[in-house]
């Protein structure tokens, strides 16, 4: 088998591959083994957004906030965000791959007909399958003026070795959102651009509006439901027209709009496919006609997430290796997703409109993220709400969105339950631990109960 790209869902790939059969198994990586994930993308921005997260919720607890009175070292943050990319250096990267027997090719990859894939000149043959996990590119819009001014990407945002003095960030999505309140914590004077009528707008409009809100708490300055209509840079100076007639000025520009799949260069013409563009599967993960050829991660479009493109990795590895009835199943349908602004947002499966969308008879429990026992360890005054979304029909969540402090590992019970389609009635035996925000799922069933007019703990 010949992986193409080393990037999370890669490895794993190969990695699973292995570790169930004897066969070899190739991976061929053009730049670092460990992918954007690991070096410029989520581990960078999580390091850059940790400290200033964690000392905004000290501030908001009594008796902490008096300790923490001080100021970020921000050489300090910096160079840990270096330890956890180590430095751009891979190194680390590669012993998992060899004490599991995957072969490492190094160069750009492109395939040359049925099965076949050419690196540096040599052509490789995969007896078995081929699988194409090399990931996405930024998407930089057709603005006037863009290549010209040197715009940054997620890449040189996470890498960034000193404190942008004005940042614009064009993009109101999770990667803008995290970036603006990063810098704008960390000293930059950072203004954040989104096209739409709000931030994060595949999440539940209150998600958007509260991170908007800690977004302004931390100093940034917002225009929303404005596009960028051309951009020129003046020296070290670079002013952005927006279409709602304002002008901005910084010393450095974000774009953050969104992804393109890295497939130009990739040889797909060579089996009849067209590059350039997602490379489409099954479930299964395999391109349609082309039983050996399958695609995992980014290029795919199922799901632009790690972990989504890791659960794919599993899911074709089973395949290959015989296990005819291996299929994705929960990649699709807003599989678990978190941006790690303050306050966080924290969601799985469909919001309330994507579910009425799709021709679902669904409702909407709204409750507040804090107002549990548990929720009184947490800081004072912290935003949030979380919302279950209910198939009325059959009774199951069909999704859920926290917003609140650092509620990212409340998701996870959310996704059994919308993974499982487990029903409400069943849901009320599931017993919250006091004093946890877990108790949230309490409230849920009470808040449910209480609409319905019937009590849950009776039946399945």
């Amino acid at each position: 088998m010949i992986v193409i790209g080393a990037g999370p869902a890669g490895e794993v790939l190969a990695g699973r591959l292995r570790s169930r059969s004897d066969k070899r198994v190739a991976i061929v990586e053009r730049e670092l083994v460990g992918g954007e994930c690991a070096f410029y993308a989520c581990m960078p921005s999580k390091a850059l957004l940790r400290p200033a997260e964690a000392l905004a919720e000290a501030r908001r607890v009594p008796g902490a906030a008096e300790a923490a009175a001080g100021e970020l070292d921000v050489a300090a943050v910096l160079r840990r965000r270096n330890e956890v990319i180590h430095e751009l250096d891979d190194s680390r990267q590669l012993p998992w791959l060899r004490d599991r027997g995957v072969e490492l090719i190094r160069g750009a990859a492109r395939i040359a007909g049925e099965r076949r894939v050419e690196v540096g000149g040599e052509v490789l043959l995969a007896a078995d399958a081929v699988v194409v996990a090399v990931g996405s590119d930024p998407l930089f819009p057709p603005v006037p003026g863009l290549p010209e001014v040197h715009a940054w990407s997620n890449r040189e945002i996470t890498t960034a070795e000193r404190v942008p003095e004005r940042l614009i960030v064009l993009g109101g999505g999770p990667v803008g959102a995290e970036m603006a309140q990063a810098w704008a914590w960390l000293g930059s004077t950072v203004t954040l651009v989104e096209a739409l009528d709000r931030l994060l707008p595949r999440e539940e409009p209150f998600a958007g509006e509260q991170v908007a809100d800690g977004l302004r708490e931390a100093g940034v300055q917002l225009h929303v439901g404005t596009s960028a209509s051309e951009v020129r840079r003046d020296g070290d100076e670079i002013t952005l027209k927006l279409d709602s007639g304002a002008s901005l000025s910084a010393s450095h520009l974000l774009v953050a709009v969104g992804r393109r799949p890295r497939t130009d260069e990739l040889g797909l013409e060579s089996v009849g496919l067209e590059g350039g563009g997602y490379l489409e599967v099954d479930d299964h993960l395999q391109a349609p006609g082309l039983p050996w050829l399958y695609a995992i991660g980014d290029v795919n479009s199922r799901s632009l997430q790690t972990h989504a493109g890791k659960y794919q990795a599993r899911v074709a590895a089973d395949r290959i290796l015989g296990d005819g009835g291996a299929t994705a199943r929960s990649d699709r349908d807003g599989p678990p997703r978190v941006t790690f602004t303050d306050p966080q947002v924290a969601a799985v499966g469909l919001t309330l409109e994507q579910a009425h969308e799709r021709g679902i008879r669904a409702t909407a429990v709204d409750l507040d993220t804090e107002a549990t026992a548990g929720g009184s360890f947490y800081g004072r005054g912290a935003e949030g709400t979380t919302r279950f979304v209910v198939d009325e029909d059959r009774e199951v969540l069909v999704g859920v969105t926290f917003v609140g402090p650092d509620v990212a590992d409340l998701l996870q019970a959310a996704t059994v339950a919308t993974v499982a389609e487990l029903p409400v009635r069943r849901l009320a035996h599931a017993i919250a631990p006091f004093p946890t925000r877990s108790e949230l799922w309490l409230q849920f069933v009470e808040a449910y109960e209480a609409r319905r007019g019937v009590t849950m703990h009776s039946g399945n």
